[in-house]
């Protein structure tokens, strides 16, 4: 049999095709290797594919055999990742809101690698989860990266910051003018990523979304803020971060100052219509769970935001305005009427 032009590669095209072509349901017979070698440029002899078998399995791959009738047929077993394991991972990539709709595309494709071409179709499926709001920054996924380089090399980090307008622009805050700051760590909290870093100017500890910091440049400058740090309590710092809870979901009118459209955007994602009511406000159709952590969240931005339709939430939300009322209330104080 005259050689294939690819015959050096052939270990290599036979760990290709028992990784993408078997698993513990789908199996390959020495035949079928011979014709998928031939068909990548490379000949087999059926006692030579014997020994390169016994080859990669000396070397580790877990390669089994089942003899059924007149037939051995060999499939690929133990992976690095079980089938389980990668749907998790999917699964986490996919609602990930600090890693932009592309970049969880070509994370996924990336796992759908590590299984049989049939076990990814199940990894795909897993996909079809969404509606779920992403970040719009792609550039998230090199900052995260850039934030843990500074903090291992003690570095301090320069960026700019943006904020989202009612028209649904990106707008640089302090009108563009550089941040500075020292990172200290990273919180992972309702699916964002943050940045802890201390303020030199303000000699404060404060945080920042990790999704909307662009143009970041590690400074030569070493890290400030030990001494700051040195107490600091990380996991007790990130409990301020709000987080929705269940609740019977309906879709609300909210009313709100122009200001608030970065909040709005933030939380119900970029699709989302703003309607103009006036100069100063713009009005928006959301879906929530109802629930007293949502009008929590209501009453936490004050004047900037209020529930105008429909009249059942808003007569719930009265009726936990008075009961919060009540709860604060002076015993020697008369009640709401």
């Amino acid at each position: 049999m005259a050689k294939g032009e690819n015959q050096k590669l052939k270990l290599l095209y036979l760990v290709k095709i028992l990784s993408e072509e078997t698993d513990d349901g789908h199996f390959l017979t020495v035949q079928d290797m011979i014709d998928r070698l031939a068909s990548c440029g490379v000949s087999a002899e059926r006692k030579a594919l014997y020994r390169d078998l016994d080859e990669l399995r000396t070397f580790g791959l877990d390669i089994l055999s089942e003899q059924i009738g007149r037939n051995v047929y060999y499939h690929l077993g133990h992976r690095d990742f079980e089938l389980p394991e990668l749907k998790l991972l999917v699964d986490s990539v996919q609602s990930a809101k600090f890693i932009t709709e592309k970049k969880s595309g070509d994370l996924i494709k990336k796992l759908e690698a590590l299984v049989s071409k049939y076990e990814a179709r199940h990894l795909q499926r897993q996909v079809v989860i969404s509606g779920r709001v992403k970040t719009m920054n792609e550039s998230v996924y090199y900052n995260v990266d850039a934030i843990h380089e500074a903090i291992s090399s003690n570095r301090q980090l320069r960026f700019h910051y943006f904020q989202w307008t009612v028209k649904k622009k990106m707008e640089l805050r302090r009108d563009g003018a550089w941040y500075v700051l020292s990172p200290w760590g990273l919180i992972w909290d309702d699916e964002y990523y943050y940045m802890v870093a201390y303020d030199a100017a303000d000699e404060k500890v404060k945080h920042y979304r990790v999704d909307k910091m662009l143009n970041i440049k590690i400074e030569d400058a070493p890290r400030q803020g030990k001494k700051a740090f040195r107490e600091f309590n990380l996991p007790r710092y990130s409990k301020g971060l709000f987080g929705m809870f269940s609740g019977e979901r309906t879709t609300v009118r909210l009313e709100c100052a122009n200001d608030m459209a970065g909040v709005i955007i933030d939380r119900f994602g970029k699709e989302i219509s703003l309607r103009p009511v006036d100069e100063a406000h713009f009005s928006c159709l959301v879906e929530v769970a109802v629930s007293q952590q949502f009008f929590g969240w209501i009453f936490a931005l004050g004047e900037g935001v209020k529930i105008t339709e429909p009249h059942d939430v808003v007569e719930q939300l009265r009726e936990e305005a008075k009961r919060l009322y009540r709860q604060y209330l002076p015993e020697e104080a008369p009640e709401a009427e």
